[in-house]
């Protein structure tokens, strides 16, 4: 099957949402299966405003329509509401091809703790841009329910997974500081709540992986934390498995890979009970602990043996993800082709 993935995210970000696409895409042709994937490289781009890091894809339309016609896809999967989802939405629309959309990231709660913006406003753009979606894809039950609740419908279940060739248990002194080493990985932004972390009275040494717009301020304020800036996978493994504790402070995230790709290094997780670790973890109580008191989850998680934090990530695999994903994907119907134009499309 041809399948094109649009998404507005994409390298040089480091996130979960990149990362999931490629790993998708990656298996997806390990299937068999052809992939074409629209990105914000083939595009002239522009920084996202209070973030610079994203770029925003300027004037899309003709080049994804183009793009659309020249790759004639069996299914089309919009992964980002961006502005080349947006275009990809309109084109599909226009020329009545089915679509599946996903939702990576809690849009409306990211934009409430940036600008303030109510959570009202943004659900109904999220119910709009949605709404026509085949299937919208979301990575947990409790995420898809809590979109059922705000009006959106066709929601199903793509769950994630972790590369157990890179992320595995092994012995590793890369974190030279005082022992017991905890350890946050993900974007420095104001949505992952990191100061609850950096903040804590705890015992040891801290330390920051990640780079993002909240990074100078972060640094300012907590100058005994030690950082790292961004970090290629195998080096990350080697930084999971040089730690003691995992600290998940965000209350935001949909999923959080970074929780997988610790625990299958073998190192324990200290989160709140909220979306994102409620999934992950589950009722292990080996692999994680989760508090109200994030501090009292750090010393915990402290007591955990590495080896039962690994064994619970072997129960994620991304071939069964992506077999979900290719589960709720809507080809068209059979024989059916991309019209070479919205012009052709309106003439049908």
């Amino acid at each position: 099957m041809k399948v094109m993935i649009v998404t507005d995210a994409w390298t040089p970000q480091v996130n979960g949402v990149v990362r999931t696409l490629q790993i998708t895409a990656r298996e997806l042709h390990k299937m068999g299966h052809s992939v074409e994937l629209l990105t914000p490289l083939d595009f002239l781009t522009f920084p996202c405003p209070s973030y610079p890091d994203i770029r925003l894809s300027l004037f899309p339309g003709r080049q994804v329509e183009r793009r659309l016609s020249d790759f004639d896809p069996d299914a089309l999967h919009i992964a980002t509401e961006g502005p080349l989802g947006a275009a990809a939405r309109r084109i599909a629309l226009a020329r009545g091809l089915p679509f599946t959309t996903a939702y990576h990231t809690r849009f409306p709660e990211y934009i409430r703790a940036r600008i303030g913006l109510p959570l009202t406003w943004t659900y109904a753009f999220l119910r709009w841009f949605h709404g026509p979606s085949q299937a919208v894809m979301a990575p947990t039950e409790v995420v898809k329910r809590d979109l059922e609740a705000n009006g959106i419908r066709n929601v199903v279940t793509w769950s994630r997974g972790v590369d157990l060739d890179i992320f595995k248990p092994q012995r590793n002194d890369r974190l030279k500081s005082a022992p017991p080493i905890f350890l946050y990985v993900g974007r420095v932004a104001v949505e992952k709540n990191i100061e609850a972390f950096l903040g804590i009275d705890l015992p040891g040494s801290k330390w920051v992986v990640g780079v993002g717009p909240a990074l100078k301020a972060i640094q300012a304020k907590f100058p005994d934390a030690n950082y790292l800036g961004v970090l290629e996978q195998r080096e990350l493994a080697q930084v999971y498995a040089a730690a003691d504790v995992f600290v998940f402070p965000s209350k935001t995230d949909t999923f959080g890979l970074v929780l997988l790709e610790a625990m299958a290094c073998g190192l324990p997780v200290a989160a709140y009970p909220v979306t994102g670790p409620l999934d992950v973890i589950g009722d292990s109580r080996t692999a994680g602990v989760m508090h109200e008191d994030l501090r009292i989850a750090c010393l915990e998680a402290l007591k955990l043996r590495r080896e039962d934090a690994a064994a619970h990530a072997r129960k994620f695999s991304w071939r069964t993800a992506t077999e979900q994903f290719l589960a709720h994907l809507h080809p068209r119907g059979p024989g059916a082709k991309v019209p070479l134009s919205l012009t052709d499309a309106r003439k049908a």
